[in-house]
């Protein structure tokens, strides 16, 4: 990733136009990436796979509250998508990197429109996607390589209390809320 600055100047819709000003972007080889939430039925409810591991930005940051002092977060599956890869085929790889359920590009079913999660800074999208599992076929994740995969810890937990802890704060990370919120609109 390469942040670079530019300089811009604001067009408005009455014609008039803005000074110049630096503005800075982040650019990379691959912009878009995959949202994968894996989910099951056990005993009548729905369980959803989450997975936790360290992300260095929030370790520099100055965090006061006692749940982020690791620079952890609770996430569901995602990761960037390979340059001529499909959305789908990218989704499945990362599902076995990261949970260890290998399903083909046809078992993910799409969880809502693509989104920009910070477009102020970088022009990556999101593509959601949802998958029912059998956890009882789950393996060892294979994992990409990165020192960042390695060891995350691994839950399921019901949709309600995930969605729960996302209400409460205690889930932070926004692509996993979104997805979760999204599943719990489209299924019984």
């Amino acid at each position: 990733m390469n942040l670079k600055r530019v300089e811009m100047v604001a067009r408005f819709p009455t014609g008039e136009e803005s000074p110049p000003f630096a503005y800075d972007m982040c650019d990379r080889a691959s912009f878009d990436a995959v949202v994968v939430l894996a989910h099951f039925v056990r005993d009548g409810v729905r369980q959803v796979f989450l997975r936790s591991c360290v992300r260095p930005p929030l370790t520099f940051r100055d965090l006061t509250a006692p749940d982020d002092a690791e620079g952890a977060l609770w996430e569901t599956v995602a990761g960037l998508i390979d340059p001529g890869e499909s959305p789908s085929a990218a989704a499945a790889r990362e599902l076995e990197e990261e949970l260890g359920f290998t399903v083909g590009g046809e078992a993910l079913a799409p969880l809502g429109p693509y989104a920009y999660p910070a477009p102020g800074i970088i022009g990556e999208r999101h593509v959601y996607f949802h998958v029912e599992v059998d956890p009882a076929a789950r393996r060892t994740p294979s994992e990409d390589g990165s020192a960042l995969e390695r060891g995350a810890h691994i839950v399921a937990l019901p949709l309600e209390d995930a969605l729960g802890h996302a209400r409460a704060g205690r889930l932070r990370d926004a692509k996993t809320e979104l997805a979760l919120r999204r599943l719990e609109e489209i299924l019984p």
